[in-house]
């Protein structure tokens, strides 16, 4: 088995011990596992010679991962910073490519999949705002910061699957930001969201380092 190959199946191992840990309360090793499930990746890039911002953006979500695996505002907030910093290194990965072409948004399907995600902005914006309470500001600023990248995997051309990893990326952030400030503690729907959100984020990440690398 080759380096490459192994650090595959080491992040594929994290990142099923941290489904079957996903809703229980933050631990050590909660933690380390989740936080490995994409560092190890980001190592893979490394080694595959992916291109560099690839592997800058996923050690900056491993480094989220982290900050989100902890309790309190100030483990929340730092999680927050270090993803919107991941989205923006794929936003430049995605407009710096040879195959990107920014005319892609204003020609079909493109235009109308960013018309969506505009729509999709605001509505998120509306539902938000008025439930974020003092994390508002970071919130709302998330928004486009997260629809960006998405727009910028739209430069892409479509049969390359960055979209969609970039589509699971965004929805795994969706379904994290309504558990976290849209349902009520005892909603049933809390019963599952941790395990819709954490197979569409880390299939994200493994999607965007099987697409470039």
């Amino acid at each position: 088995m080759t380096a490459e190959l192994a650090l595959w199946a080491g992040a594929a191992a994290c990142a099923l011990i941290y489904l079957f840990t996903a809703a229980q309360p933050p631990g050590l090793l909660r933690s380390l596992v989740k936080t490995a499930s994409v560092a190890l990746l980001a190592v893979a890039a490394l080694l595959a010679g992916a291109p560099w911002l690839l592997a800058v953006a996923l050690g900056l979500c491993a480094l989220g991962d982290l900050f989100l695996s902890r309790d309190g505002e100030g483990a929340f907030m730092a999680g927050v910073g270090a993803f919107a910093a991941g989205h923006l290194a794929y936003a430049v990965l995605f407009l710096t490519r040879d195959a990107s072409g920014p005319a892609r948004l204003l020609e079909m399907p493109g235009s109308a999949i960013a018309g969506l995600l505009l729509v999709l902005g605001l509505v998120m914006a509306c539902i938000l705002a008025p439930r974020a309470g003092a994390l508002k500001g970071p919130v709302l600023g998330y928004i486009p910061i997260i629809l960006g990248m998405g727009a910028a995997a739209l430069t892409l051309p479509l049969g390359t699957w960055a979209f969609a990893a970039a589509a699971a990326f965004m929805l795994s952030d969706m379904v994290l930001a309504a558990e976290t400030f849209v349902l009520p503690e005892d909603h049933v729907l809390r019963r599952i969201t941790p395990f819709a959100v954490w197979p569409l984020y880390w299939g994200a990440q493994a999607g965007f380092l099987a697409v470039f690398s």
